[in-house]
C-alpha cells in the first residue's frame, strides 16, 4: 500500500478491503488466492479559462476589425488518482486493475467521502468478466 500519508494509506486500505468484503471475499494474513496493491497519486491540473469582453458589453457578432478584449486565466485543480492492482498469488500474474480519478477538495473530510464513494464505483467494474 502506498499513499502521501499513513493516513490515506490507512484510508484506501479499509475501503479497499470493504468493497472486497461486499463482493465475497475473505482477507487472510498469509496463503491467500489472490494479492491486493493499491496505490494513490495526485497532480496539479492546469485548465485555461477566457473571457470575451466585447465593445458595448454583452454577447455579440462582428465583422473583422472589431473591438474586443480577451483575458485568459489559468485554473489549478487539484486531481487525485487512485488505482488498485489484483494479482494471482501463485503466478504473479495481474488479474485486474481498476483506477479512479477525481477532483479533491481543501477539506479532507469530504476528500475521505469522495474517496469511499469513488472506490465503491471503481469495484462496480469488479470482478473481471470472463
Amino acid at each position: 500500500m502506498q499513499a502521501g500519508d499513513s493516513l490515506w494509506a490507512d484510508r484506501i486500505q479499509q475501503d479497499v478491503d470493504a468493497q472486497l468484503a461486499a463482493k465475497g471475499w475473505t482477507k487472510v494474513a498469509a496463503n491467500g488466492s489472490a494479492s491486493i496493491s493499491a496505490f494513490e497519486t495526485t497532480q496539479d491540473q492546469n485548465t485555461l479559462e477566457g473571457f470575451y469582453d466585447g465593445f458595448g458589453g454583452g454577447w455579440g457578432w462582428r465583422g473583422i476589425g472589431g473591438m474586443g478584449m480577451t483575458t485568459t486565466t489559468t485554473e489549478v485543480t487539484k486531481v487525485g488518482t487512485v488505482v488498485v492492482d489484483i494479482f494471482d498469488s501463485q503466478s504473479k500474474q495481474l488479474i485486474w486493475r481498476g483506477k479512479e480519478s477525481a477532483d479533491l477538495s481543501g477539506h479532507p473530510d469530504r476528500n475521505a467521502k469522495n474517496l469511499t464513494k469513488n472506490l465503491a464505483t471503481l469495484f462496480k467494474r469488479f470482478p473481471p468478466s470472463k
